[in-house]
C-alpha cells in the first residue's frame, strides 16, 4: 500500500479543509451560546412584562431553532457548501405549509397577538363576535367564554384578533344606563327629583363619578328620562336590576303614571 499517497491526500486535505472544518466547529461552539443567551434575555423579557407562560415557551423555542437553521446555514456556506438551494428548499416548504393551514396559522397569529397585546384576560367579561361571556381560557389557536347561563362559547383567535372587542371589565367603574318613560302630565322637576333620589339612596352607587337623571326625548307617548349611577363594575347587575325595581316602587307611590300600549277594540253594531 502506498502509505505515502494517502499521507498526501491528508495533508491536502487539511491544508485545504482543515481550518474551514475549526471555523466551523469554533463557530457553531460560539453561535450556540449566543443562541443560549439570547434566550435567556427573551425569557427575562417577557416574565418581566407578563406574558402568558406556554407564549413564553413557544416564542423562545421558535426562536431558538430559528437561530440555529440560520447557524447551520451560516457554517455550511464558510464550509464551501451552495446555500443557495438549500434556502430555496426551505422557502418552499415554508410556502407549502403555511398555504395548507392558512386558517390554524391565521389562528395561531390571532393567538400569540392576543397573549402579547392583552385585551383581556381570564375572568373578563368580554363580548365579541356576538358573543358575551367571562373568558375562561386562552389558548393558541381559540379562545373559551362561559355565558351568563353557562354555556361554553369557543371562538378561533383569528377572528377576534381582527374584529371588535368590548371588555366590560377592564375599568374599575362602570355607568348603568336606564331609560324611565312617564306620563306628558308628569311634573319633569318632580319626577327627576323622585328618581334621583333612588340612585342616590342606593349604597351601591358611588358618589363620584356624579349619578344623573336627565330628560332624553319627548317620545310619542311618554318623556324619557337617562337614570345613569355610576358604580363598581361587580356591583352592575346588582344595581341595574335594583335600580328598574325602586324607580317604579317610587314613580307609583309619588302618583307618577308609567305610560303604556292600550288596546282598544271597536265593535260595530250589524
Amino acid at each position: 500500500m502506498d502509505y505515502q499517497k494517502w499521507i498526501d491526500i491528508g495533508v491536502e486535505f487539511g491544508s485545504s479543509y482543515g481550518l474551514k472544518v475549526i471555523g466551523a466547529i469554533v463557530l457553531w461552539i460560539v453561535g450556540s451560546w449566543g443562541i443560549k443567551k439570547i434566550s435567556r434575555v427573551m425569557s427575562k423579557a417577557m416574565s418581566k412584562y407578563g406574558y402568558d407562560l406556554s407564549l413564553q415557551k413557544f416564542l423562545i423555542n421558535l426562536i431558538k431553532w430559528s437561530l440555529k437553521v440560520l447557524l447551520i446555514v451560516v457554517i455550511l456556506g464558510n464550509l464551501g457548501v451552495e446555500t443557495t438551494s438549500f434556502a430555496a428548499l426551505l422557502a418552499a416548504c415554508g410556502l407549502a405549509i403555511g398555504l395548507a393551514l392558512q386558517g390554524s396559522l391565521s389562528n395561531f397569529a390571532g393567538g400569540v397577538l392576543l397573549m402579547i397585546f392583552k385585551p383581556y384576560k381570564i375572568g373578563d367579561l368580554i363580548e365579541a363576535q356576538g358573543e358575551m361571556g367571562v373568558v375562561k381560557e386562552i389558548k393558541i389557536f381559540t379562545t373559551k367564554l362561559n355565558t351568563s347561563d353557562n354555556k361554553e362559547i369557543i371562538i378561533p383567535n383569528g377572528v377576534l384578533s381582527n374584529g371588535n372587542i368590548t371588555n366590560y371589565s377592564s375599568e374599575k367603574y362602570r355607568r348603568v344606563d336606564i331609560v324611565m318613560g312617564v306620563s306628558y302630565d308628569a311634573d319633569i322637576k318632580h319626577t327627576k327629583d323622585v328618581l334621583l333620589k333612588v340612585i342616590t339612596d342606593n349604597n351601591k352607587v358611588l358618589k363620584d363619578p356624579e349619578p344623573t337623571v336627565k330628560v332624553r326625548e319627548l317620545a310619542d307617548s311618554s318623556v324619557n328620562f337617562n337614570v345613569r349611577p355610576w358604580v363598581l363594575n361587580e356591583d352592575y347587575w346588582t344595581v341595574y336590576s335594583e335600580t328598574l325595581e325602586r324607580c317604579k316602587l317610587a314613580l307609583d307611590e309619588a302618583g307618577i303614571e308609567i305610560p303604556y300600549p292600550h288596546q282598544v277594540q271597536i265593535r260595530k253594531k250589524e
